[in-house]
């Protein structure tokens, strides 16, 4: 978790602090749909290195973005989801998509 002295002044800056990176972008988009275990995420993220993925959910928990759950049972079962803050980040993250997508369309005229 960044330390409160240490985020930006700009409320920008401290949301792009946070979830600026592709992969950290991406990782939430598939987390608003349903909690994922790390393999799937490692395999729908095509392009993303085993160690970018660990540290980027790292980095999402410790800011309070997403929730890991461990299963006890054999082997061992970990899952990512939501946490109540990062759900509040999903009407962000529709207004990126609507936006991409008209963005998009506006060379297909």
């Amino acid at each position: 978790m960044i330390p409160k002295k240490e985020l930006p002044e700009c409320p920008v800056a401290t949301t792009v602090s946070l979830i600026g990176s592709k992969w950290k972008l991406l990782i939430l988009r598939n987390l608003l749909h349903r909690p994922w275990r790390f393999n799937e995420l490692k395999k729908d993220l095509n392009g993303i290195s085993q160690k970018v993925l660990t540290e980027s959910l790292r980095s999402m928990e410790a800011d309070g973005l997403i929730k890991r759950t461990v299963y006890p049972q054999m082997p061992m079962r970990v899952e990512y989801s939501l946490s109540e803050l990062g759900e509040s980040m999903r009407p962000i993250i529709a207004s990126m998509e609507v936006w991409g997508k008209s963005y998009k369309e506006s060379f297909r005229e």
